[in-house]
């Protein structure tokens, strides 16, 4: 489960990264939309250091803020911070460990204009950051979306979406090694896939 203080810790690289991003971005278009999700991910099992026992990663609730500007009529380009805070319980001593996701992303986004919303769907690229009790690693990584926005104004429209994630890791990587012979886990195989189902607000001005 996660902790106040990795929660803190998290928040603050999230934010830090989201508003470096927003500065380097802010001359990219005039109308910006910032949009915040929260929602649930649907994590894949790790493996035991022996590869004998799949090891479960815990499900849980994530957060996510955006920031978007108008490429057209029929889109938008879009910045996405997404947080996932996770542990998992090994089968050497059933310790507790922390495995914390931050992803960021650029994502093109379409919009199909329905009756009465429109339908979104988007593909992202970027980076994973993942970090463990014991150490923390960069990977790349791409996104894709689906969902639904209903606009109340001109400024304000509920988000619904489904989102996959798709890492490059390494199977053989020391993320969950306290020392190269003591290993909680490792990557199950070279592609790692969170799922999300989540629901926002997004303010333009």
């Amino acid at each position: 489960m996660l902790s106040v203080k990795v929660f803190s810790q998290s928040i603050r690289v999230l934010l830090s990264i989201f508003l470096s991003l927003v500065i380097s971005t802010t001359t990219l278009a005039a109308n910006l939309e910032i949009t915040s999700l929260i929602g649930y991910t649907f994590s894949p099992k790790l493996n035991s250091i022996d590869n004998t026992t799949s090891i479960p990663t815990t499900d849980e609730p994530n957060i996510a803020l955006g920031l978007s500007w108008k490429d057209s009529n029929a889109g938008q380009g879009q910045i996405l911070i997404n947080y996932i805070g996770r542990d998992f319980t090994d089968n050497i001593d059933q310790s507790i460990h922390s495995f914390d996701t931050v992803y960021a992303h650029f994502n093109g986004i379409g919009f199909f204009k329905e009756r009465n919303y429109i339908t979104t769907v988007g593909m992202g690229i970027g980076m994973a950051y993942f970090k463990s009790d014991y150490d923390s690693v960069f990977y790349p990584s791409i996104s894709i979306s689906l969902g639904t926005r209903y606009e109340f104004s001109k400024s304000l429209a509920l988000i619904t979406e489904l989102r996959a994630y798709a890492t490059l890791t390494k199977d053989d990587d020391t993320l969950f090694c306290q020392n190269e012979s003591t290993c909680a886990a490792h990557f199950d195989s070279s592609i790692w896939i969170d799922s999300q189902i989540s629901i926002g607000l997004a303010y333009s001005f």
